[in-house]
């Protein structure tokens, strides 16, 4: 009988949705008429929009692409270098992931090229590793595949097409930003705060830089879609731009995943305070699921996105909806259901996220756990690899000049007076529905109630998430930034937005219509004219300023090695500069840069003890038992003179292995060994038993660890 009206109950509701869908047109017809308007001048009004908005949001994106390529030119000279002094420039995992693109290039087929990737024993020594999925490297393989099949190789350097695809994509970044705006003003606040906003300018194959821009198109299309009264083709068309954007951020960087949670459960809340259609919220949902499941497949088997927080939060509120919808009305289960909804979604999401880390085997990301654990104060370590971590400036609480530069650039002002007058819309709409009263179908501009647009109200609540999380991380200021940007021009520009604060004024005076469009105008005129005076100076400063990039000791470093060290040797030393050797060389390295691998991690800490004081014989130790040949010292790490006291690898490292002791507030380092990479410089037993130098310069020291040891003195 429930399952009989519930099938009823649902016949009425499609029934009902296709007799409004059938009355709009009327209305709007009816509308239009009443003003004067034929259907025929308004489908005119809106594709000329359109039009233009598209063209502003093209042609926004190519000046940005544009001005990256400018400024990377001028810093680095790129033309003018040879191909080992361009390669440099890319540094740490920037690195590894170039140099597995230059072996797909190389490869006879690209089957083949993709079958070594997958089976990589030439970088690592002692290990054979899956590249493809351990470090994402799906944008290599498409910017491969487009560099052959385009025939572009008697056309263009490869270098130049994978640099020149990373910043095409953070031109479209800068268009879908401007899309989400409503084709309104821009104000130019990337190229303004351009610091805190993005790392393209040292870091151009970093995984963010290929995965945002598929997420801004994400926010834009989502943005669409969640508008009321929208038409059945354009709803299809974000729906299709959702699922396909979606997909593809999942795929382009192995963190996606939780910026979709922090996604996720902005919907969430926009949902449970029922101010948006839950249909279009599930169907969302449903977009992560599939993506997840096909990212799950296409990324062998990858079970971090099984244990994920996304996949658990999804399947619970799918649950909850289910047990809601099953649940016959009027009844006191089903009003206990509603009220207690938010903690049964919470419960059941870290019920079902514990159950699935236990019976999926894992070992992804376990390390991000235990970081979180000792920077919110739960638990405190010793280890080398979480407090190497708490010390990088991403990982540590935003400085005051990132706030004091959105200050300046009038941004940070502007986006708390939008989010103010946004929050008290919303908690306005919040509470007329506790009332009992119902949302309006349409929102007029002479409503004022900006808090009623579902669109308006996710990005309210996705914009304070992230900036919760960028006061805590200042990394996630490359993610919090620029929706601060897109926000505040937004709002600046947005007639909806001075209507709601003239309506709570009461303004008489003029006529809040027309003061408010007005206002929409000349606020962001006036706001343009002076920050174009203020700052265009300095960009064109920018790129007209010849700088230079040049290190000439890694240059004869990494000629040094192609020319006299044995093909099948390993290196060992800091991962940054075991990346470089890898991409400049192709030699084989004990250790890389990256941290989603727990072997590897333990691998860096092990060969960062050249920087600690330890024994010869233990240093030896742990070189041969990863078959090292070469040993390279960096005099900039030996002899590391850090900002922060304590943050420095050699102190890491004392602090690690219980070389320091603490007196009356003060830390001092003990050992019965000197620190080994300025003992080794001294060339006295036992050191030159087990190491002797090759190679030096002012900022390497080249060593060959000997396999027949002699204690001659």
């Amino acid at each position: 009988k429930m399952s009989s009206e519930a099938a009823d109950l649902r016949q009425r509701k499609k029934q009902n949705d296709t007799e409004s869908d059938k009355m709009a047109p009327d209305e709007r017809n009816k509308e239009n008429s009443k003003l004067g308007r034929s259907p025929k001048y308004v489908l005119i009004q809106r594709f000329a929009k359109l039009f233009f908005g598209c063209l502003a949001a093209v042609t926004s994106g190519m000046m940005y692409a544009v001005y990256l390529s400018t400024y990377h030119e001028r810093k680095f000279w790129f033309s003018s270098r040879q191909e080992l002094e361009r390669e440099i420039t890319f540094q740490g995992d920037s690195a590894i992931y170039y140099s597995f693109y230059k072996e797909l290039l190389k490869a006879p087929s690209f089957e083949r090229g993709v079958y070594e990737l997958t089976h990589n024993n030439k970088t690592v020594s002692l290990k054979t590793i899956n590249a493809v999925q351990q470090m994402t490297l799906y944008p290599e393989l498409i910017a491969s595949i487009l560099y052959q099949a385009s025939g572009s190789e008697e056309v263009i350097e490869p270098v130049y097409f994978y640099i020149g695809i990373v910043f095409g994509l953070q031109g479209i970044y800068e268009a879908g930003a401007f899309w989400f705006q409503s084709y309104k003003c821009r104000l130019c606040r990337d190229l303004l705060t351009e610091t805190d906003t993005t790392r393209i300018d040292y870091s151009i194959p970093s995984r963010e830089n290929w995965a945002l821009p598929y997420f801004a198109c994400q926010v834009a299309a989502l943005t669409g879609y969640l508008k009321k009264n929208l038409n059945c083709s354009a709803e299809k068309f974000c729906y299709l731009l959702v699922s396909a954007s979606t997909y593809t951020f999942v795929m382009m960087w192995e963190y996606s995943h939780y910026l979709l949670f922090i996604q996720a459960v902005s919907l969430f809340l926009l949902d449970s305070f029922a101010l948006a259609q839950t249909e279009k919220v599930h169907e969302v949902y449903k977009i992560y699921l599939f993506s997840l499941f096909l990212g799950y497949l296409l990324q062998f088997e990858n079970s971090a996105l099984l244990v994920s927080p996304l996949l658990s939060l999804v399947a619970a509120l799918m649950l909850s909806k289910c047990l809601q919808m099953n649940m016959k009305k009027g009844t006191f289960m089903s009003r206990l259901l509603k009220i207690m909804y938010v903690y049964l979604v919470l419960t059941i999401t870290v019920t079902l996220n514990f159950l699935l880390k236990m019976f999926v085997p894992h070992k992804e990301n376990e390390h991000l756990l235990k970081f979180l654990e000792v920077k919110l104060g739960l638990n405190t370590t010793k280890n080398f690899t979480m407090n190497w971590l708490l010390c990088q400036e991403s990982l540590q609480a935003p400085s005051q000049d990132f706030f004091l530069r959105l200050t300046q650039s009038s941004l940070l002002p502007f986006y708390i007076l939008v989010l103010i007058i946004c929050l008290f819309s919303v908690t306005q709409v919040i509470f007329r529905r506790i009332c009992g009263e119902p949302l309006k179908e349409t929102v007029k501009l002479e409503d004022g109630r900006i808090g009623e647009r579902p669109e308006i109200v996710y990005h309210v609540i996705h914009t304070i998430l992230l900036g919760s999380l960028a006061m805590c991380l200042e990394g996630m200021k490359y993610l919090w930034t620029p929706y601060v940007c897109m926000l505040a021009a937004f709002g600046v520009c947005s007639p909806e937005l001075w209507m709601t604060l003239f309506k709570w004024l009461r303004l008489k005076a003029v006529h809040p219509i027309l003061l408010a469009l007005i206002l929409s105008m000349a606020v962001p005129t006036i706001i343009g004219f002076s920050l174009w005076k203020e700052f265009f100076p300095r960009i064109m400063t920018e790129l007209s300023e010849l700088q230079e990039f040049y290190d000439p000791d890694t240059v004869e470093l990494m000629t040094w090695i192609k020319r006299q060290a044995p093909v099948a040797a390993v290196f060992a030393g800091s991962p940054q500069l075991m990346g470089v050797i890898k991409l400049c060389t192709g030699w084989m390295v004990s250790s890389l840069p990256l941290y989603n691998d727990d072997d590897l991690l333990k691998r860096n800490e092990n060969i960062y003890q050249i920087y600690s004081k330890r024994s010869a014989e233990d240093i030896y130790k742990i070189l041969t038992s990863y078959k090292a040949n070469f040993l390279i010292i960096e005099d900039s790490i030996c002899n590391e003179v850090g900002p922060i006291r304590g943050c420095r690898v050699k102190d890491l490292l004392d602090i690690a292995n219980g070389h320091v002791v603490c007196e009356e507030g003060d830390s001092y380092s003990y050992s019965k060994y000197g620190r080994f990479c300025h003992e080794i410089k001294m060339n006295y037993s036992p050191y030159v038993n087990y190491f002797t130098r090759v190679y030096w310069n002012r900022s390497y020291f080249v060593y060959r660890i000997n396999t027949v040891i002699s204690f001659q003195s």
